[in-house]
């Protein structure tokens, strides 16, 4: 059985927007000792949402490849 990639991507796209939005509130809500640890989560947030965003263009572009190959 394989798992579209596209679902996998927006499956991870989604997880990198809750994590990121979950340390943003922490962030505001909290002291400033976790500021670098909330600081660095946010990154690798942004960064895994990209890489996501990255395989969901890709699958796209197969796809529409693909499409015109059997047009």
């Amino acid at each position: 059985m394989t798992i579209p990639p596209l679902s996998i991507a927006a499956a991870g796209m989604q997880n990198a927007a809750n994590r990121f939005e979950a340390s943003a509130r922490r962030t505001a809500t909290g002291t400033l000792d976790n500021l670098a640890v909330e600081a660095v989560e946010q990154i690798r947030a942004r960064q895994d949402f990209s890489a996501n965003a990255a395989v969901a263009r890709t699958a796209d572009e197969m796809t529409g490849t693909l499409l015109d190959i059997l047009v």
